[in-house]
């Protein structure tokens, strides 16, 4: 299947079932999101990406301390409901774009978050690499990776690959993803 027919495929999954995702994920993402707010520290100067936003469980959890979150989705159907979650924070912004090909320069997000992501997309690779050209020196770059889709060791060689350097990793029993912070590598 190319590269494209995949995306559309997995947009059109998303924006099918997009007014159950918080029945069926909302716990799981949550617990994920808990991990990870541990790991980082947001201040009142960062500006967010949330790659991936579904329908933005993160909002509440980065909106109050962040200048500025940016969620961007591939699925209109989840962008829909992220904004409604996001309708009385003034500095949650959404768009509906591709991981793959965002529309920001170099460099700008001191903190990324990239919840359930990985594998969804036809290269993941390329979407790390990518998720690494927008954020800035030193940013915080949290990454999921679903345990059944990446044994550890071929999660850390991606992340490695792509440049984004480990720096802490959650291996929880109770969560179907591995929680990784990494930094970006010159």
């Amino acid at each position: 299947m190319n590269e494209w027919r995949h995306k559309i495929e997995i947009m059109n999954l998303y924006d099918l079932t997009a007014y159950m995702y918080d029945m069926r994920y909302a716990e799981e993402q949550i617990a994920k999101i808990r991990k990870a707010i541990k790991m980082v520290n947001i201040n009142e100067a960062d500006v967010v990406l949330d790659l991936g936003c579904g329908t933005g469980l993160l909002f509440d959890y980065v909106a109050e301390k962040a200048a500025m979150v940016l969620g961007i989705d591939i699925s209109k159907g989840l962008i829909v409901k992220a904004k409604a979650r996001a309708s009385k924070l003034n500095n949650v912004h959404l768009i509906l774009a591709d991981a793959d090909y965002m529309p920001f320069p170099d460099g700008i997000f001191t903190n990324i978050f990239a919840f359930t992501v990985l594998q969804n997309l036809p290269n993941p690779e390329h979407t790390l690499e990518e998720a690494k050209r927008v954020a800035a020196e030193n940013a915080s770059i949290i990454i999921t990776g679903l345990k059944r889709k990446f044994p550890l060791k071929t999660f850390l060689e991606l992340l490695q690959e792509a440049g984004l350097r480990v720096t802490s990793i959650v291996d929880d029993e109770d969560l179907k993803c591995y929680v990784a912070l990494c930094m970006k590598t010159p």
